[in-house]
């Protein structure tokens, strides 16, 4: 078994997949730094200087002035952190724009040419 599994590994489509893991896991990084360092904060001083990675509501009526507040808060109230939602939602958006464009390339290439 471990003979079969060497093989398997040895093979490109194990190794392409781990490569591909480690550099997705590092473009999530580098996707969440572009949108919370550089997207949102241009994002927030165009509709009045809102922090939405600090926008939050509590379900129980509860008030908090941050939402590490809110999240440190014994007990811990129900919170619809919905700043950070939206942060997620910008993200996801690029990736699968980065994706599309990647995918896009690649199908170009692979695409013969007619005569």
């Amino acid at each position: 078994m471990f003979q079969e599994f060497k093989k398997f590994v040895a093979q490109g489509n194990a190794l392409d997949l781990a490569v591909g893991v480690i550099v997705g896991a590092a473009f999530g990084k580098i996707v969440n730094s572009f949108v919370n360092d550089m997207i949102m904060p241009v994002l927030s001083l165009a509709l009045g200087k809102v922090n939405f990675a600090d926008r939050f509501i509590t379900l129980d009526g509860s008030h908090y002035d941050s939402l590490e507040l809110a999240r440190k808060a014994t007990p811990v109230p129900p919170i619809l952190a919905y700043g950070a939602f939206i942060n997620t939602i910008v993200e996801f958006f690029i990736v699968a724009f980065t994706i599309f464009i990647v995918v896009r390339q690649i199908n170009k290439w692979r695409t013969p040419k007619a005569a």
